[in-house]
């Protein structure tokens, strides 16, 4: 029988993961930072792998600290709706929220618990996958988040959740390795990417005026979060969202390859869509304004 982590254990890798820090974790839980890291580590033991790489001033997901932290995302906002559905109130209206494992892992999972707070009677489903998924066909998801394009389906309304800025990103230490960024430098870095993401190298370079005569592409990986997770432990350089790396770039984790020298990406990569004929049900109305609200913030 497969023996499940303790719960307080999971608890505290999610809020350190969540935060960037076992001492801002320890904060959130009342608990003292070592407490945090003692569960952390138990639960390190558990898998027979690390979660995070420690250093002196910050702690940075693993790849499997960042699979581990999407699907505690999702978890942990069920908890939360399971317990706000018990509560001596009316019956939670249910809204099937749908969007992109790393979406709901770096941006919507630590931002969902503020809706649930301030609509309790609105129950949250959320799912996650790098499939298309047809609203007018399945009557399961009310609203989705599509990411990079967005469904041209008529009766589909689609908002663009504003323009995003993809940067090239790298660890400190990979930076100091190379300060001044000659071309020739690039034969010798690893370009990382996700294999869903509508924005490429080639992008990058052409808006830099830059025409390498090689490139040295690293691991393709399935989503985002991982390759911003590779990048902060300094595997090279990644080419990313800011909305994706946005933790790890206020950690200290994360920094732009060259400084200010390179210009960035801009573009519109999240769509907020559901079928026209629920615009007016009260459920989706309060999820797109706040949403809108928490995206411009």
């Amino acid at each position: 029988m497969l023996r499940t982590p303790s719960l307080h254990a999971l608890r505290a890798f999610e809020a350190a993961a969540r935060l960037g820090s076992f001492a801002r974790a320890s904060e959130e839980l009342h608990l003292t930072p070592s407490a945090i890291s003692h569960q952390v580590r138990a639960l390190e033991q558990h898998f027979g792998k690390p979660l995070f790489t420690r250093s002196t001033r910050q702690v940075i997901l693993t790849q499997e600290g960042v699979r581990l932290l999407a699907a505690l995302s999702q978890a942990f906002a069920i908890i939360h709706t399971a317990c706000a559905d018990l509560s001596p109130r009316p019956r939670a209206e249910s809204l099937s929220v749908h969007c992109s494992p790393s979406f709901a892992a770096k941006w919507l999972g630590p931002r969902l618990p503020g809706f649930i707070t301030q609509n309790p009677d609105i129950s949250i489903r959320l799912s996650s996958s790098a499939d298309r998924v047809d609203l007018l066909r399945d009557d399961t998801i009310d609203v989705l988040i599509a990411y990079g394009t967005a469904p041209n389906d008529p009766g589909v309304t689609k908002q663009a959740l504003g323009k995003e800025e993809i940067a090239a990103l790298c660890s400190p230490a990979l930076a100091s390795a190379f300060p001044a960024v000659e071309l020739e430098d690039f034969e010798h870095i690893m370009l990382l990417k996700s294999s869903f993401s509508p924005v490429h190298w080639a992008e990058w370079f052409s808006v830099n005026n830059l025409r390498p005569s090689s490139l040295r592409t690293g691991t393709v990986f399935d989503r985002g979060a991982l390759v911003v997770a590779a990048a902060a432990q300094g595997l090279g350089v990644a080419l990313e969202t800011l909305r994706f790396a946005q933790a790890e770039i206020e950690a200290g984790s994360l920094v732009r390859f060259g400084g200010g020298r390179f210009c960035s990406l801009e573009r519109e990569m999240h769509f907020l869509c559901y079928r026209t004929r629920d615009q007016n049900l009260k459920k989706i109305r309060r999820f797109c304004e706040w949403i809108i609200r928490e995206i411009t913030l």
